[in-house]
Formats: structure tokens, sequence, C-alpha cells
């Protein structure tokens, strides 16, 4: 893991494999970090290069100087990918406000994307966990995320996961760390209350966002995890309506991130989508 200067902002990576085989990039969830993908670098790198990126303002990555939006993220990471020298057609995985930022990437750069895999992505209902809506809360939301410390961050761990032997000491450690970046609290509420508010996620990017990637049709995963406390499963049914070539699967007993919980079945899952496309 290193630190890449990306337009004078100081953006965290993770490579692994050969940079001439097919870049596999990843992306994480909001508040999240590249950590969430540790495990898939071990199984996909013998073939792929693979790049995990803590997003603009996430992770340990500086923030870009325009207010977080889907958009600036999405530049942002296209942006790394070229001071990193990725300019080959990408596989894109995103996990959750990864999977929009994944989309947007595929709307605004169609030529760049080779394939497309969402992992509890946002971006296919209003319904999400009661603990974002309430970070609209007019001053209720830097409170609470000034209070991410070894007493709370365990329990927002928990909900991720739908096996609570995930939230490890170096997890939980790790959250503690994040939320400790200077501009941690101002990032996460710039992106939530771009994505919505007290209600749920907004239709409106929603709506606008599915009618940019329609017209762009590329081999496409989608995945979810039966018991997401986050975006719940039966958002898949909206997103097969969105992406109608698209193959997706449903991981039973898994959270929010399959990924993680279900590593070497993931691996196996997406491999196929991602030989469909010689780059």
């Amino acid at each position: 893991m290193r630190f890449q200067d990306v337009r004078g902002t100081r953006i965290r990576v993770h490579e692994t494999g050969d940079p001439a085989a097919p870049p596999v990039v990843l992306l994480h969830g909001i508040g999240r970090s590249l950590e969430d993908w540790s495990s898939q670098h071990a199984l996909l790198s013998s073939d792929y290069f693979v790049v995990s990126i803590d997003m603009p303002g996430f992770g340990l990555s500086q923030r870009m100087p325009a207010p977080t939006t889907l958009p600036v993220l999405a530049d942002g990471v296209w942006a790394t990918l070229d001071a990193l020298g990725v300019s080959r057609p990408a596989h894109v995985m995103g996990n959750s406000l990864g999977g929009a930022v994944a989309m947007n990437m595929l709307a605004s750069s169609p030529g760049r994307v080779s394939t497309l895999t969402l992992v509890n992505s946002a971006g296919f209902g209003k319904e999400v966990t009661i603990a974002l809506r309430m970070l609209a809360v007019p001053g209720l939301g830097r409170q609470m995320l000034r209070r991410i410390d070894r007493w709370s961050a365990p329990r927002v761990e928990r909900t991720l996961f739908a096996d609570r032997a995930m939230v490890t000491p170096e997890r939980v450690a790790m959250a503690i760390k994040i939320a400790r970046q200077p501009d941690f609290a101002a990032v996460y509420l710039e992106i939530a209350k771009d994505l919505g508010g007290f209600r749920g996620v907004a239709a409106a990017w929603r709506d606008d966002l599915l009618r940019r990637v329609a017209p762009h049709v590329k081999p496409t995963m989608i995945v979810w995890g039966e018991r997401d406390l986050i975006l719940p499963c039966a958002h898949m049914a909206a997103a097969r309506v969105a992406f109608p070539h698209a193959q997706s699967h449903m991981f039973p007993r898994t959270g929010h991130m399959p990924q993680i919980e279900r590593p070497e079945e993931f691996a196996d899952l997406v491999r196929p989508v991602l030989a469909r496309i010689a780059v």
C-alpha cells in the first residue's frame, strides 16, 4: 500500500499482480477503506492487476477541493488510475457507495469500463439503515461521526456482517483510525446529504444515474448479501430491472460485504464475468 499524488491530493492505493495484466478496480463504501477488498487481492491478482483505492476523502486519502459528490468521486478514481498509468479498460467493482461510483464511472467514460460488478450497491432503492438517515438531522450527524471510538465502533462494524466473527480488533482499530482523519466528518456528511436525507436515499440522482448507464451495456454481475442491514436485499429486484442483461447472485446468511464474508465464493463468482472481456 502506498500514497499516490493525484492533482496535488494524496490518494492511498493498494496494487497487486502484474501491471501488464487486465486491471481490476475495487471501490469501497461510505466511510470505509480499501481494506474491505484485501482478501480479493490475494484471490484475483494471479491473473489481474488489482487496484483498490481509498476514494478521495475516505480511508486515509485526502479529500478533493470540490464538495464530495458521486461525480467528484468517480472523477477522482479515474484521475487516480491515470496517475498510476492504468490506461487499459478496467473491470470495475464497487461495494455500497462504491457501486454508485462505479456506475458513474461507466456513465462518464464507458470506453474505459470492461465489466461492472455491483456488490450490495447503492442506487436501487430509498431504504437505507436509520444510522445513515440520522446523519441528515442538523447538528446530529457531525456529533455522531465524532463519537466513533472503541465503544461505538464495534457496534457499527456488527451492522455490516451476518457473521460477528468478522468484527475483528483490526477492523475496529481501522474504523477508529479513519474516523480520526481531519476531513472524515465533513466528507461523510457531504456525500450523505448529496445522496439523500432522513426519508432515505433520494430518487432524483438514482433515476438520473440509471438513465445514463442504460445505453452502455457491459457484462455485469449484481451481488447481494441476504442479511444486509444497510441496503436491504430487496433492492436486488430493482437492480435486475435496471440491468436486464446482468447475472446476479444472492449470498445466503451474508451481510453488507460478501467480498469479505464469502471471499472465495465471491472470487469464483466474478471470475467468469471478468473472463468474458479480453483487454
